[in-house]
C-alpha cells in the first residue's frame, strides 16, 4: 500500500501545509510518496525529499504546470495515479481545486476536510461547522483525501532522504489559461502558519479602526485576521477571513476582539490552544469557547494590553 501525498509549493520551496499532510499519510501506514508538479521546481522536489517518513519524490516540471493550474496538475496527477491506495491533498484552495477534479475521473466519492485517520479505509471529518463529527468509512480502491492541517502535527522537515523521480510531463489540456497573480506581501507570519493571531470584528466599526491592531501584533510578531462580519463589511481583505468559508487556524494563541462568535467563525479557530476574548456584549457566544474573556470596550482594552505587553 502507498500513499500519495500533493505538495503544496511556490517552486522553489515546500509550504508548511505538505508536512501535516504528510503526517496524516504516515497515520495510514504504507510508503508515502509525495507528488511535486510545476515550473522549475526542482527546489521544491530536493526539499520534499527531506522530509521525514518520505520515501519518493515524483517530480513533473513542465510550463503547462508552472501556475498550477487544477485542470492541468490533476490530468498530471492522474497519469501517475495508478498503483496508489490513497490520494492526499492539504485542504487548502490549492487542494480543494485539485482533487475533486481526480476524484470525479477516477469515479470515487472524494473524503473531504478529515482530522483523524482511525485505520486505512476509515476517517473523521467535522460537519455541520464542527458541531458534530462523522466517521467515513470508504470501499473505494482509490481514497482521494483533503487533510485539515491543524488537526496533525507537521512532520519534521528535515531528516529524509528520498529519491527524486521525473515523470513525464502531459500536455497542456487547454480548458483554462492563467491570467494574472496579485500577492498580497507582508512582514507578518502566515495566517495559517502564525503561533499567534490577533483577530477583529464587526465591532471594529471601521477599515480604519482596523489600525489600531497593528501595535500589539507587532508586539506578539502575532498575524491579523478577520470575521467573515468584518470581510463582508469591507473592514479587511478577504485573505484575513477565519471561518469556515475562511481559512481554518489553530494557534497557540487567538486573541478575538469584537468578534461575537457566530458559528461559522468558531469553526474555523475554536481548535485554538488558548483563546482570548474580548466584547462588549457580555452574552456573546465568544465567551463560551474563551479561556480568558474580558467584557469591555476594545478601544480601550487593546491600547492598555499592548501597553502591558
Amino acid at each position: 500500500m502507498s500513499v500519495l501525498v500533493i505538495a503544496e509549493h511556490d517552486n522553489q520551496s515546500i509550504k508548511p501545509a505538505t508536512l501535516n499532510t504528510v503526517a496524516a499519510a504516515a497515520k495510514i501506514g504504507g510508503d508515502v510518496h509525495v507528488f511535486v508538479a510545476g515550473q522549475g521546481c526542482q527546489a521544491a522536489a530536493d526539499a520534499a525529499a527531506k522530509i521525514a517518513g518520505v520515501s519518493k519524490v515524483l517530480l513533473a516540471d513542465s510550463a503547462a504546470l508552472g501556475d498550477q493550474l487544477a485542470e492541468n496538475v490533476a490530468e498530471q496527477l492522474l497519469a501517475v495515479a495508478s498503483g496508489y491506495s490513497h490520494i492526499l491533498a492539504p485542504a487548502t484552495s490549492i487542494g480543494k481545486n485539485i482533487l475533486p477534479r481526480v476524484a470525479a475521473r477516477l469515479d470515487v466519492a472524494q473524503i473531504s476536510d478529515i482530522i483523524s485517520v482511525e485505520s486505512a479505509d476509515t476517517f473523521t471529518r467535522p460537519i455541520y461547522a464542527g458541531n458534530v463529527i462523522a466517521t467515513v468509512q470508504s470501499s473505494d480502491a482509490v481514497k482521494v483525501i483533503t487533510v485539515r492541517t491543524t488537526a496533525f502535527d507537521p512532520v519534521a522537515a528535515e531528516g529524509g532522504s528520498a529519491a527524486v523521480e521525473n515523470v513525464s510531463a502531459v500536455a497542456d489540456s487547454g480548458k483554462s489559461t492563467f491570467v494574472n497573480r496579485e500577492v498580497a506581501k507582508s512582514d507578518r507570519p502566515e495566517l495559517t502558519a502564525a503561533s499567534t493571531i490577533v483577530s477583529g470584528g464587526r465591532g471594529m466599526g471601521s477599515a480604519d479602526n482596523f489600525s489600531i491592531l497593528n501595535p500589539l501584533a507587532d508586539k506578539l510578531n502575532a498575524a491579523i485576521g478577520a470575521s467573515r462580519a468584518a470581510v463582508d463589511a469591507g473592514y479587511a481583505p478577504n485573505d484575513w477571513q477565519v471561518g469556515q468559508t475562511g481559512k481554518i487556524v489553530a494557534p497557540q494563541l487567538y486573541i478575538a476582539l469584537g468578534i461575537s462568535g457566530a458559528i461559522q467563525h468558531l469553526a474555523g479557530m475554536k481548535d485554538s490552544k488558548v483563546i482570548v476574548a474580548v466584547n462588549k456584549d457580555p452574552e456573546a457566544p465568544i465567551f463560551g469557547v474563551a479561556d480568558y474573556g474580558l467584557v469591555g470596550d476594545l478601544f480601550e482594552v487593546v491600547p492598555q494590553l499592548t501597553e502591558k505587553l
